[in-house]
Parts: structure tokens; sequence; C-alpha cells
């Protein structure tokens, strides 16, 4: 079972059971601004795999896999099109992946619009919570506007109740996470961020300058007893949490394999913040640029490393709900064709 798989049965930070009296008091609050909080399961690879098939199952070609891929979990939206609608609205598609306009799609313009429709959700995210931390369109948003709307809270909650540590999880020790990364996001340190700062305080795992604190929030989320670095223990109990003389799943069995022969490559049964850096941000393997090599051997019927609009008609079933097709989105959004 790949990383993939396994970290796809949920997405965490740890899981945090929300107090009575802060649920009543946050109701409001969270329905408009989402307070942050732990979630139940995280996928901690940055540059992850884009789907959860294995690609290629006893030497045969999985199709599903580049479905997923270029599909993700919308599929029923594309579903819901004629065959021949798709076709059309493929087409079109591929208009704009030719940005160079000469009529074939290369290797280069395919992986950046992969790269594009995986980013797309970023993007519009940042927009969403732009307006939503900034209705007045200002050039930047202050730390203490935002401090204010997202753990205002805190000014009167009972000290102790913000300081409890429930399974790992305490506001204000997310209050204190944000800090940080706010403060590393904050390019000119003028502790406001433009939209573009905020985009790196939303999701650092996008920009370069900003993956260091990913990694330090990955140690503080798995190294336990904080002594700088991750055992097999830690690495297995941040994914999986078994009973008392229950069997491990076969999967876990293999994320112990993994951890001893790829994850802790010093073979000191530990993983230091580097080895860390290496599983989360692997810096060897371009996943859009595999993907689109891989739509072109399959669809490049004269062989010729560049697909025509034919070509990928062509091969419609294998382009369906692609990346290219923004997760199914592109195709069902009536304002793009």
């Amino acid at each position: 079972m790949s990383w993939k798989q396994v970290l796809n049965r949920s997405i965490t930070y740890l899981r945090a059971k929300m107090y009575c009296i802060i649920l009543i008091s946050l109701l409001i609050i969270t329905s408009v601004l989402a307070v942050p909080k732990p979630e139940d399961k995280k996928d901690r690879t940055i540059d992850r795999e884009l789907s959860s098939q294995e690609h290629y199952q006893d030497a045969e070609h999985n199709v599903q896999y580049d479905h997923e891929a270029f599909l993700g979990e919308d599929s029923k939206a594309f579903d819901q099109l004629p065959p021949e609608e798709s076709r059309r609205r493929l087409g079109l598609i591929v208009d704009k992946i030719d940005y160079n306009k000469d009529g074939l799609v290369n290797q280069e313009e395919l992986k950046d619009w992969i790269r594009y429709t995986q980013k797309r959700y970023i993007m519009e995210d940042v927009d969403r919570q732009w307006k939503q931390h900034n209705p007045e369109n200002k050039d930047k948003v202050v730390w203490e506007d935002y401090r204010k709307l997202v753990y205002g809270f805190l000014d009167s909650m009972d000290p102790k109740e913000a300081d409890k540590d429930d399974e790992g999880f305490s506001y204000k020790a997310m209050l204190k996470r944000d800090r940080r990364r706010w403060s590393v996001a904050d390019s000119d340190e003028d502790d406001a961020l433009t939209k573009e700062e905020f985009a790196a305080f939303l999701h650092p795992e996008e920009t370069g300058h900003m993956r260091d604190v990913v990694v330090l929030e990955t140690m503080e989320d798995i190294d336990k007893d904080k002594d700088g670095k991750i055992s097999i223990s830690e690495y297995i109990g941040d994914m999986y949490r078994g009973e008392e003389n229950e069997e491990e799943p076969e999967w876990v069995k293999s994320e112990r394999e993994q951890f001893s022969k790829y994850r802790d490559t010093n073979g000191d049964g530990y993983m230091t913040e580097e080895e860390v850096k290496n599983w989360i941000m692997p810096p060897d393997f371009d996943h859009a640029e595999a993907e689109a090599r891989h739509l072109i051997y399959e669809t490049d019927s004269d062989a010729d490393q560049q697909l025509t609009k034919d070509e990928i008609l062509n091969k419609y079933d294998l382009f369906v709900g692609s990346q290219a097709t923004d997760f199914g989105e592109a195709l069902a959004r009536h304002d793009e064709f």
C-alpha cells in the first residue's frame, strides 16, 4: 500500500475534542471564519502523488490512476455531462492548454496546465479568505485584526481552558503557531500581510521560503516527547492507534518497513528534521511532469512528442476528468464554455 493510500484514510493535525462552552461561543464565528482546528488525519507529503491508485497493477496499466489524477474526487460532476458535450468542452480546454497557439500540446504545456489545476483551489481559497479577513479590500491585513477575528474568543476564555492540552492540541498553542507562521510570511516585517504574503501564510507548502515552517510544524505534531527527532513509534502513532492486543493491519507493517528502509536514511532509529523534510518534500520527483510524460506516451500516435487536438480527443477516455480538466470542474462550469 502506498503512502498516499495510507494517508488518504483521513487527514490530521491531531484529534481535538471541542468543549461545549467553546462550541456555543464560537458557533457563529466558525461558520464564517473557520477557526483553525486539527483534523483527523493529515497527508503530510507536500509533493504528493496525483491519485490514491497504483498506476500499474501486476504490470498492467491501471487507467483509474489517470482518471483520479485528472478528475480527483469530483468525478460525479463530469459524469453529469453527455459524452459529446464532454468531448466538445474537452476540446475547448485543449485550446487553453496550448498557450503558444501553435495547434499542438507539448509536454511543458501539459505539465504547466496540470500544475495550474492543482493549485487553482488554493487561489480560490486565498480569494475567499482574503475577502473574509479584509472586507474593505485594503492593501494589507494587520496581525492584530486577524488575531481578534480568529482567536479573539481567547480573551474571554478561562485561561485554564485556553491552555488545556487535549491530545496534543490547545488553542493557545495554535495561536502561537499561527503567530510564528505569520512572521515568516511577512517578508517586509511590518506585521501586516499583502495578499501574496497572506497566501504564503495560508498555504506555506506552496511557497519556497515557508517550507521550513511546514517541516517544523510537522516535527512538533509528531515528536511527542519533544526530543527533536521522531521515533518509529511516534511515526506510526501519527497515523494509526490500535487497540490493546490488536494485530496491526498490513499497511501499518508496511509503514514500519518504509520508516526503516526509506525514512530513517542514516539508520539510527529516528527521523531527524532533515529526514522529515526529505519525506514530506521529496526533492527529486515531479508528479505533474511524470503524468504529462505518461499522457503523451499513451496518446501520441505519431510519436512526435507533442499532441494534436485530434490525438487528445481520440483518447477521450484517458483525458476525461484529468487534472487538465480541473478535477472535473472546468468541464462543468458553464461560464467557461
